[in-house]
């Protein structure tokens, strides 16, 4: 599986662009840079099965057991993005001083995690996207196809390119440097 760095910074990095270059400048103020901040950790929704096996651990679970099984399944963008809708019915009033809304948090929160599920199976290992009702799988598992060499460095290769295309674009659209 692709390792945290990429999972959170991947739904980071696309939100960041949409607000950045598809939003007009007066939409902006409507959707804040925290809604980054929660793309980034919403990104690694899916894999809090491996807290779980910390747990199940003592209960004789075997990692394999546990991880990519429930939280890595379809349900999971579908139960936020569920949310979302009820959310987004029922007015429920912003949070905070930033005036995030509940219903956007949990489209994101869909978003990232459904990212997740992209990028595992996209790059090393299947997803039973259906789990426990379907046995399918769907993956390319790309990594595994490159020479071991090869396959055996480019997830950590991925994360260094990704912090440093996105520290590079923090810089360039907002002048992180300034806050130094």
């Amino acid at each position: 599986m692709p390792q945290a760095v990429t999972h959170i910074l991947v739904p980071a990095i696309i939100i960041a662009l949409f607000r950045d270059y598809f939003l007009k400048k007066r939409d902006k103020r409507k959707f804040p840079l925290h809604y980054v901040l929660i793309a980034a950790l919403s990104g690694i929704i899916p894999d809090l099965d491996i807290a779980a096996f910390w747990i199940l651990y003592f209960f004789g679970f075997t990692i394999e057991q546990v991880h990519r099984t429930f939280l890595h399944t379809l349900f999971v963008p579908l139960f936020f993005l569920s949310l979302s809708i009820v959310f987004h019915s029922i007015k429920f009033k912003e949070l905070g001083k930033h005036k995030l809304k509940l219903n956007i948090i949990f489209i994101i929160f869909a978003f990232g995690s459904f990212i997740h599920l992209l990028l595992d199976a996209l790059l090393i290992g299947k997803i039973i996207p259906f789990y426990p009702f379907s046995t399918f799988t769907i993956g390319l598992d790309l990594i595994n196809h490159l020479p071991s060499q090869l396959a055996n460095i480019s997830l950590p290769t991925l994360d260094g390119a990704l912090i440093i295309i996105y520290l590079i674009y923090l810089e360039y659209k907002h002048k992180i440097s300034d806050f130094i």
